[in-house]
């Protein structure tokens, strides 16, 4: 049997899983991944701990591949997009702690490149908005506090690297320094227009362009695996952004095809084929894939809380002991009783990117119980995507169909509401594990396995369809209860 090795290096987990030539999900391996928490706002891995955990779950699935006579052809990476790494080239390792995309250090200074000005010239070119959540003010954080940096720099020996560039860095033992176009649109350093790192946004931030990666296509050659690391020499030829990743095993490949994926957090993408679109209702610009030197667009909307919230509750606030219970517990109360969360624990994404905002409970009273403030949690998540498809139809778009995958499409429950509250019909496809499908896809692309797109959308199937069934008066009571809850968040 043949196989395509599929690595997604998430912000709470590492996986590693071998998908047959079809899609079909044959052998995985998964790892958690501990988060750090420094100081209020602030989020961090351990490089190393993500390189370790990696390489086990690799080594995991293709034990697994030798023992059942599976052949990998070859290999894809995705990763949870903006996080960031500088390490030394030398030694290999990493300066700092990895910031993750969460992370809200860089507010201030954000806020003063606003105060600047500045916010128009990087929509312009890189399709974003100045915001702590991308790339560019951690590598500036990290290269003004700590002082080693600077010393690398000077030696020419540091590198950044997103995380699908750190392990392609660390599978290849140093020869490929790079990433893809998806990845790079993410960094808030990239020209979305022409593809290329932009030299006055580097000027701006004085960030030096020898420590960046090389910008491939989404499917390329990113090298071969170190035989010593793996004990096989496999050819990397596939890497996207988790989000971007997702769309492709969703095959949103047709202008106007819509997915959210609902993991740590909660991303819609629209594509938009060869046009560039730019919000007027603040929702991002980016890049969806790019194959074969050709850009494909899309628009997105970024919720930071999705899943995250369900581990909040389980973690930190111990409600719950797992999130499979969630969807019971919902299913058990007839209506959310006017309780609202607001889950702004890194402030809010799209459409409002305010990044000192702050979690809200609301409309607490003494018939409250805990179940309530599980099921608004749930909630939260939808009215979120309601926000951002509200922001979407302002600027023309309108979806009649959304594809659904991640860890919160697995509650039945969720997903209904989902339906209800958009008033469209929500797909939940077969194979959820689509983020690694998509990297997959694309690494059989560049290998010849796939000849076209349509050849990828021959495996995509469905599972379940959710229909809405909420009546408009209901929706309304709900949902003037969010805008009030949303509202008192802003203030």
């Amino acid at each position: 049997m043949k196989a395509i090795l599929a690595i997604d290096q998430g912000t709470t987990s590492t996986r590693a899983i071998a998908f047959s030539i079809t899609g079909k999900k044959l052998f995985s391996s998964q790892l958690e991944l501990k988060q750090y928490f420094p100081k209020n706002g602030w989020v961090e891995h351990n490089p190393e701990e993500i390189w370790k955990s990696t390489l086990k779950v690799t080594k995991n699935v293709i034990k697994k591949c030798n023992s059942s006579n599976t052949k990998i052809l070859s290999i894809g990476i995705a990763n949870q997009r903006e996080t960031t790494i500088l390490w030394d080239k030398i030694s290999g390792k990493s300066v700092y702690n990895a910031i993750v995309w969460q992370d809200r250090r860089t507010e201030n200074y954000c806020q003063k490149l606003k105060n600047q000005n500045r916010e128009n010239l990087f929509r312009k070119k890189t399709g974003l908005f100045i915001d702590p959540y991308f790339s560019a003010t951690k590598i500036k954080w990290i290269i003004n506090n700590v002082p080693k940096s600077k010393k690398l720099i000077k030696n020419k020996n540091l590198l950044f690297g997103t995380i699908d560039t750190y392990l392609i860095w660390k599978l290849t033992s140093g020869r490929v320094h790079a990433t893809d176009s998806t990845n790079a649109s993410r960094t808030m350093l990239f020209n979305i227009n022409k593809n290329m790192w932009d030299k006055s946004i580097l000027k701006i931030l004085k960030i030096p362009q020898n420590i960046l990666p090389k910008v491939k296509n989404s499917a390329d050659d990113f090298g071969f695996t170190s035989r010593s690391l793996i004990g096989k020499s496999i050819p990397i030829c596939g890497v996207a952004g988790d989000q971007q990743a997702a769309a492709i095993g969703q095959c949103c490949f047709s202008k106007g095809s819509v997915k959210s994926t609902f993991g740590t957090g909660a991303f819609v993408l629209i594509n938009t084929g060869s046009k560039k679109i730019v919000s007027k209702n603040k929702l991002l610009t980016t890049i969806c894939y790019r194959i074969n030197n050709k850009t494909t667009y899309a628009i997105e909307g970024s919720i930071f809380i999705a899943g995250a919230g369900v581990q909040w509750l389980r973690d930190k606030i111990k409600l719950i002991n797992n999130s499979y219970v969630t969807e019971k517990i919902a299913n058990s109360k007839k209506s959310n009783n006017g309780i609202y969360l607001v889950p702004a624990f890194t402030g809010l994404g799209a459409p409002y990117w305010k990044p000192n905002a702050r979690g809200l409970l609301t409309g607490l009273n003494r018939d409250t119980d805990w179940q309530d403030i599980v099921r608004a949690t749930i909630e939260s998540v939808v009215f979120q995507t309601n926000d951002l498809f509200n922001a979407m139809k302002n600027d023309g778009l309108k979806p009649k169909i959304i594809k659904v995958d991640g860890g919160m499409a697995t509650n039945n429950w969720f997903t209904q509401f989902l339906s209800d509250i958009l008033e469209i019909k929500v797909i939940k496809s077969k194979n959820i594990e689509t983020t690694a499908l998509g990297v997959a896809y694309l690494a059989g692309y560049q290998i010849g396995i796939f000849n076209s797109f349509n050849s990828i959308s021959k495996n995509w199937k469905i599972e379940k369809k959710f229909t809405p069934k909420l009546s408009k008066n209901t929706k309304k009571k709900i949902l003037d209860g969010w805008k009030h809850a949303i509202t008192q968040t802003l203030v």
